[in-house]
């Protein structure tokens, strides 16, 4: 099938370029014969790619289906043209036209819709551009329509000028011996029994599924269209094909079965882009004859079976992302897994069939093929479970992991060269435009927002763990990183969010003690305009905070950002996390808010070191609530609120027991930050 790069990509959330489309489809099942350039009627220029697709998959036979297909092999998002009809303007359908329906059983499911008022013309030059790419002549607006959805949606659809159909009737029945039939090639046949026609009062006007006949095809005359949308028995299609020798791009896709809900959906299209490029008013209602619209079936899979099957040790959740990236709504129950099965898939009708797709999204080329399979007993590495716990805590927070190149341009990459230290360059004519290996995963995360900036994408949450490199004197220093970059809309939920990121990982990663080491303290670092260095007891393992507008500038992001950037060995080396098991309290906790005002430029930590140095009895937690800036509070100064919990673990506390360790917080904090207790 000539396949259309740009048409493709209309439909994907991001571009995918001619090699990218051409690996991603090999790698799923549909390896492309040829790979050419063109060029089109409006001057532009194409990539057309000559995909195989196998007769079990006709829901590939269309620009919509390889677009859903390389969307799930490169877990991009889809986007399905719409099918809205405007509004209904003209008299209800059944007063313009009628359907007999006489061959339900080669014919399931027949519509029609009516168009009234139309101008048959020539086609604007993107539709042109479309039908020339997939190897199709321009006839005129409506007949264009219709090939247009059926390469688009892979429905095949026919347009009759409804004038010319006697009695404004269709009948759908079998031909009669020895019928005459022209068809729009003006070949002549003699038609059987064997052969289901569309037919007016007085003799067919198409081969159903194959081809429309000469004389109701649309003119420069018509003026009222009725738009058929059907579903044919393949059977009976590639039948009456053969014994005519008649074949058609219809044809082709009847014989390999259509998507029965399909059907509507490009009636819909069609009629809707017919209004917008043809003009007339759409008749009320659409006529259908024949079955309803199916319900989706199910298929489950057993999850050790798929497994046993291919080889593989594929964990239940990845055996069901797959399948979800195919649309197939897995439901994962015990060790099956339940797929709701869209009705555009005729082949998947089996457990193995969901299988094959498992093994087609993994990749076929990593399913072992080995002749003996050796088994070696071997404790997991505890580096290889931290790193996958750490990806576990960033993704939960919403972040997605990159991998990006371990190169930058000078441009980008000096502002992150640390104080003291010489950027690494590679003397390497092929590296002209980024000889530098990076000094920090900031700048490359930084690009990589700028593209998604390109792509209209907010929200961005960004991390990477790689290495990065410097140069001390002689040596070259390579240092594993993890790197962290969001958008900040707001900055200060942001950075608290932020910070919240950094304590649960290093948590999950060290526990609780590791998480009570854990310090944020105020202090300047290039490229943010605020920013605290990260320490883990005494030492620094890094810094975050808000990224300043120059650095913005210079990566040309709009939008503002906070960042982290840490020494992985060292949270790595916390993995396993040390856990504390407590009973639960008997006796319930008192809490106390208070609000204090401070200079602006106090942080938080000195608040949190002094109550904790203050040595309070009974004492069990102290949690940052916000901050206010802001009437009443004089300028230069703002409101920290926050919680004091208290609790005896022997008895039910008293309040008159807590009254005085309050009063010593607001001492406290009067005497080392200057603080005053908030009215």
């Amino acid at each position: 099938m000539k396949t259309s790069l740009a048409w493709l990509n209309s439909y994907l959330d991001r571009p995918a370029d001619a090699n990218e489309a051409q690996q991603q489809l090999a790698r799923v099942g549909f390896p492309v014969d040829s790979l050419d350039e063109v060029a089109l009627p409006s001057g532009t220029r194409d990539a057309v790619l000559e995909v195989e697709v196998t007769s079990n998959r006709s829901d590939c036979l269309c620009h919509l289906g390889l677009a859903r297909e390389l969307a799930a092999a490169t877990d991009r998002v889809l986007t399905p043209p719409p099918v809205d009809l405007p509004a209904e303007a003209g008299p209800p359908v059944d007063r313009l036209a009628r359907v007999i329906h006489e061959g339900k059983e080669w014919c399931p499911l027949y519509t029609a819709r009516v168009i009234e008022g139309v101008t048959i013309g020539p086609s604007p030059s993107w539709l042109v551009d479309r039908l020339q790419a997939a190897g199709l002549r321009s006839v005129n607006n409506v007949v264009d329509i219709t090939n247009f959805v059926l390469l688009e949606m892979g429905q095949p659809l026919h347009a009759f000028d409804l004038a010319r159909l006697e009695g404004r009737c269709v009948v759908v029945r079998r031909a009669r011996q020895g019928e005459p039939f022209v068809a729009i090639d003006s070949s002549r046949h003699e038609l059987t029994p064997q052969v289901l026609v569309i037919a007016d009062e007085q003799r067919p006007v198409a081969v159903a599924g194959v081809m429309g006949g000469l004389e109701s095809e649309v003119t420069s005359r018509t003026r009222d269209i009725l738009l058929e949308s059907a579903m044919f028995e393949p059977l009976a299609v590639r039948r009456a094909s053969r014994m005519l020798k008649l074949a058609s791009d219809s044809s082709y896709r009847f014989e390999r079965g259509v998507d029965p809900r399909g059907v509507e959906a490009a009636s819909r299209r069609a009629a809707a882009l017919i209004l917008e490029l043809a003009g007339g008013r759409l008749a009320q209602g659409v006529i259908r004859v024949g079955q309803p619209e199916p319900t989706p079936h199910q298929v489950s899979m057993r999850v050790d079976r798929c497994n046993a099957l291919l080889g593989l040790t594929l964990t239940p959740q990845q055996q069901a992302q797959y399948l979800a990236r195919l649309g197939l709504e897995p439901r994962l129950a015990d060790d099956h897994i339940t797929c709701t099965i869209p009705t555009h898939r005729l082949d998947l009708r089996r457990e193995v069939d969901l299988i094959e797709e498992v093994a087609r999204l993994h990749g076929l080329e990593q399913i072992p093929t080995r002749d003996r399979i050796a088994i070696e007993v071997r404790p997991q590495q505890q580096a290889v479970l931290a790193q996958r716990e750490l990806g576990r805590v960033l993704v939960a927070h919403g972040y997605h992991e990159t991998i990006t190149f371990s190169f930058v341009s000078p441009k980008h990459g000096r502002p992150f060269v640390p104080a003291g230290r010489e950027p690494v360059l590679i003397p390497d004519d092929r590296r002209r435009a980024e000889p530098m290996l990076r000094p920090s995963l900031l700048p490359s995360l930084l690009l990589c927002r700028k593209s998604n900036q390109d792509l209209g994408n907010t929200d961005v949450r960004l991390f990477e763990a790689a290495a990065t490199w410097h140069r001390h004197k002689d040596e070259i220093i390579e240092t594993q990183r993890l790197a962290l970059l969001r958008d900040a809309d707001d900055p200060q939920q942001a950075l608290r969010e932020l910070r919240g990121a950094m304590e649960e990982l290093i948590e999950r990663l060290g526990g609780a003690e590791a998480k009570r080491s854990l310090r944020f303290e105020s202090e300047s670092h290039a490229n943010f305009a605020a920013a605290v260095t990260i320490r883990l007891g005494d030492a620094a393992i890094g810094h975050m905070g808000l990224v300043d507008d120059a650095t913005c500038r210079l990566f040309d992001v709009k939008t503002a950002l906070v960042a982290a950037e840490v020494e992985l060995d060292r949270i790595i080396a916390l993995y396993p996390p040390q856990r504390q098991v407590e009973p639960l309290p008997r006796f319930p906790a008192i809490e106390r808010d208070l609000s204090v005002v401070v200079d602006q430029a106090t942080p938080w930590e000195n608040i949190q070191t002094a109550v904790e140095q203050a040595q309070l009895d009974k004492l069990e937690g102290l949690t940052f609530i916000g901050t206010y800036r802001g009437k009443p509070i004089e300028p230069g100064r703002k409101s920290v609120s926050f919680r004091l919990i208290f609790r005896d673990p022997a008895k039910t506390l008293r309040h008159e027991e807590v009254d005085p360790q309050v009063a010593r917080v607001v001492e406290v904090l009067k005497d080392r930050v200057g603080a005053q207790l908030r009215g």
